[in-house]
């Protein structure tokens, strides 16, 4: 089995063939899930200090937080690398 590594932003790494979900951290059941992984020991905040824009589940529990929209994430994963990287510049608002 290929080992697929996806880089979920500021030049941090994640083996895509153990997501099993890329989604937006706004709703309530997901602030949940992030508030549990976090209490497990099992989160992992890849943010750099930028606002979550996306939450990656893995199968091991691990959560994973991203500062780049669940859809660039998703094109990555899918082998097509996103244009542009606006995240990777400081928040405006």
């Amino acid at each position: 089995m290929e080992i697929k590594l996806v880089n979920v932003g500021f030049g941090n790494i994640v083996s895509a063939n153990r997501i099993v979900a890329i989604v937006s951290p706004e709703s309530a059941p997901i602030k949940r899930v992030v508030g549990e992984a976090r209490d497990r020991g099992l989160l992992i905040d890849a943010t750099y200090g930028r606002r979550t824009r996306a939450v990656i589940i893995a199968d091991t529990g691990h959560v994973v937080l991203s500062a780049i929209h669940p859809e660039t994430v998703a094109h990555r994963v899918g082998g097509r690398e996103a244009v542009e990287e606006e995240t990777e510049s400081p928040d405006r608002g």
